[in-house]
């Protein structure tokens, strides 16, 4: 190693570096007072803890709900001063083991009626707040090369990529509609990654003595460990983590309850509400207008957030919050967006593009992606043939998902039977008449450019 490298200026100007891509980073909380939380609850958090595993170190316990061992160890003689904790034995650096007295285990089933909650220490609300408008997803603007990095790997038709750069770059909500099985679903999903970066997230909020939890391993991919990058010089705080910028994918099953703070009345816990889950990432409404409720119905409940990036929630004591509304939403549907929402909605969703069905040429290159993931060889001629014969003459449209489940479906034949991986006319013959029965009667105005193509 060089002398230039392992200067510590030389350091100290990498971490510079590699941390100033990060808009927002929580620090770690070394007093009780910096954590914004009433020693109350962080009291009743440890209480139940110990109830739930019977004998822990201070560390551990501070570990196991995200707070710095520096910032409780006056609590921990605090407590055991009030005889709710009794010291079990001595632990590694200058700790100790601690357990629960009779007063400490009448304490924890109070503590367990009054809330459940037991897991990392929540966060303000306002810290959230703070840490939402400094991540923005309106604040990436990404550019020509990053989306062509998210979409290297998918087929996307020229015209298509000019008209949803300028769309993503803006921040603003877009439709994609047209026909089914074209991909809209896919490239709504890829558009998260044009923006690239990780966020920090809370596991939970804290506010009005309510415990919302956000974090949700359903919706938000965790990022790799600051353990295993140079970020772990500097510490940050633990209630917090970092996650890639989320895509929340909701379709039929949404429903008005969906949009609200979720409170269990047997726990007294919360939850997020999924446009909140999406902050500083994007929320994709799949198969808009088939929802379990009217669109007029997410038309009222969303049209003042659109419009002012901010929501308003209601807890389950009444009072109502102010919460960022900070996301792409990527409305996808098979209905003309006119058919679904009137003028003033689809003016707060600034962009309405297409997506049509592939040319053959497109066709003819999903294929040559999807045979190389199927690890057999591409035959144009093949290929030419499933157009002439199950397209072209029964008047059926492309879509951009029928090499894929075709391919999927002679690989099954195959293994059944015990052939090699390929693609062959009598084969394209035995799938294509299973996976199209069932397939509806298509408009009598196929491409006329088809037959050119595969003539």
């Amino acid at each position: 190693m060089s002398d230039a490298l392992a200067s510590p200026s030389y350091s100290s100007d990498l971490l510079a570096t590699i941390m100033a891509d990060e808009s927002f980073r929580p620090s770690e909380a070394l007093s009780i007072e910096d954590t914004g939380l009433p020693v109350s609850l962080i009291e009743s958090l440890i209480i139940k803890r110990l109830a739930i595993v019977g004998v822990s170190s201070g560390r551990q316990l501070a570990n196991d709900i995200c707070l710095s061992f520096q910032a409780l160890e006056a609590l921990f003689q605090h407590l055991r001063s009030r005889q709710m904790i009794v010291h079990k034995g001595s632990a590694p650096l200058n700790d100790y083991s601690y357990a629960l007295t009779d007063v400490g285990r009448d304490r924890a089933i109070i503590y367990n009626q009054t809330c459940s909650y037991v897991g990392p220490a929540p966060v303000p609300l306002m810290d959230y707040v703070l840490s939402a408008e400094a991540q923005t997803i309106r604040a990436e603007s990404p550019k020509r090369f990053e989306l062509q990095e998210a979409f290297k790997d998918i087929s996307i038709d020229e015209v298509l990529f000019e008209s949803l750069g300028p769309a993503i770059n803006s921040g603003a909500g877009l439709f994609l509609y047209g026909q089914p099985g074209n991909g809209k679903s896919t490239l709504a999903q890829r558009i998260t990654q044009c923006f690239g970066h990780e966020i920090w997230l809370p596991h939970a909020i804290f506010e009005d003595g309510q415990i919302i939890k956000l974090y949700d391993a359903a919706y938000h991919q965790r990022a790799q460990q600051d353990e295993d990058t140079l970020l772990s010089v500097a510490s940050h705080d633990r209630r917090w983590v970092r996650i890639r910028r989320p895509t929340v994918v909701v379709g039929g099953e949404l429903t008005m309850d969906s949009l609200e703070i979720r409170h269990d009345p047997h726990s007294n816990v919360s939850e997020a509400p999924l446009q909140m889950k999406s902050n500083c990432g994007c929320l994709l409404v799949d198969d808009f207008g088939r929802q379990r409720i009217e669109p007029q119905e997410l038309l009222n409940r969303w049209i003042v957030p659109l419009e002012s990036r901010i929501d308003f929630l209601q807890l389950s004591s009444g009072k109502k919050i102010q919460v960022p509304f900070e996301q792409l939403i990527i409305f996808s549907t098979n209905l003309e967006p006119s058919q679904l929402v009137d003028e003033a909605f689809l003016r707060r969703i600034p962009y309405k593009i297409e997506i049509t069905d592939p040319s053959p040429e497109e066709f003819h290159h999903l294929f040559q992606i999807y045979c190389e993931r199927f690890k057999c060889e591409y035959r144009a001629e093949v290929v030419n043939y499933l157009l002439q014969t199950h397209y072209l003459s029964a008047n059926r449209r492309l879509r951009r998902c029928h090499p894929r489940d075709l391919l999927n479906q002679i690989q099954s034949f195959c293994t059944y039977n015990e052939l090699p991986m390929e693609i062959r006319p009598e084969y394209f013959d035995r799938v294509v008449q299973s996976y199209f029965t069932m397939v509806l009667e298509t408009p009598s105005d196929a491409p006329a450019t088809m037959a050119k193509a595969v003539s």
